[in-house]
């Protein structure tokens, strides 16, 4: 009997490996797990986040509730407050109040709490917040001229607001985040040098190839929304392409060159205006609806 004893113990031992090979078998099982752990968590990501642009169809990736959405628009914008100062009287604030509601009305999005805020600032911008928070800075105003000016601009920033751009932007981060993780254990057995090479040049090319075009579709997508949204709020859409026109001859004034724009993260001028005039028909039509009712 102990020949077959020792023989069966013998086949129930593991092999033994040189020290070489169990130092390296310990260092590949935990980066195995991570890489096939990233892989399906990108994969449920990407399952469970897609989602569809109001009026445009487009396809999008979206990780966070509408709720949860305006929650960090509202905390933003409370501490934005705080730090920079608004004007909250006389006739510009309430211009832009009046216009903003006009605007908003039209525009429904779910947990919106809208607010157009006047902040004291010469440079000529406008933001929106998550959750219906619209800034305008006072130094757009000198740009806007009329108050179907100042629509294209709340149009403008109430798109962003309704295609949760703000939203879809950080989901897309977040996957970009995965991927990296999932390049960087892939790597991970490559000489250091190639490696972080390869990480950067990953960096790069997710900047230039992925955030950049997607946040120039964003803008884009807001211009079209912003057009529809103020036609149906009773401003002439043909206004919008007098705004973007003074707003070019402004940046030539200023003498400031644009980046190439495969580096830029807003189209350029002169492409955002051929959109604009390409999409008017559709906005006149719902300018004339607005205008008969």
């Amino acid at each position: 009997m102990r020949p077959c004893q020792r023989q069966f113990r013998l086949q129930a031992q593991p092999p033994t490996l040189p020290p070489t090979q169990r130092k390296t078998q310990r260092k590949t099982r935990p980066r195995t797990l991570l890489w096939c752990f990233s892989a399906a968590l990108l994969a449920t990501v990407v399952a469970v986040g897609c989602a569809t642009a109001p009026e445009t169809g487009r396809s999008q990736l979206i990780l966070m509730s509408p709720a949860q959405e305006a929650e960090m628009g509202l905390k933003a914008f409370t501490q934005l407050k705080r730090e920079k100062p608004s004007i909250k009287s006389g006739k510009n604030a309430d211009m832009i109040r009046r216009v903003g509601r006009r605007i908003a009305k039209v525009a429904p999005v779910e947990y919106a709490d809208w607010e157009f805020v006047l902040f004291e600032d010469d440079t000529p911008n406008a933001f929106a917040l998550p959750g219906g928070k619209v800034g305008v800075n006072s130094g757009i105003l000198e740009i806007t001229k009329t108050e179907a000016g100042l629509a294209t601009v709340l149009a403008h920033e109430v798109g962003h607001v309704v295609a949760r751009h703000g939203a879809e932007r950080a989901s897309q981060t977040l996957g970009l985040q995965a991927l990296g993780v999932i390049a960087d254990v892939a790597l991970a057995q490559n000489a250091p040098g190639a490696r972080q090479g390869v990480m950067q040049a990953y960096g790069i090319g997710a900047q230039v190839g992925v955030l950049l075009p997607y946040s120039r579709v964003h803008e884009l997508e807001a211009d079209e929304l912003g057009l529809v949204y103020m036609a149906r709020a009773g401003y002439d859409p043909r206004e919008a392409i007098a705004f973007w026109e003074r707003f070019q001859a402004y940046n030539r004034k200023q003498g400031g060159g644009k980046p190439p724009e495969f580096l830029s993260t807003h189209p350029l001028d002169d492409r955002r205006i051929a959109e604009l005039r390409a999409l008017l028909p559709r906005a006149q039509a719902e300018y004339a609806r607005a205008s008969n009712a």
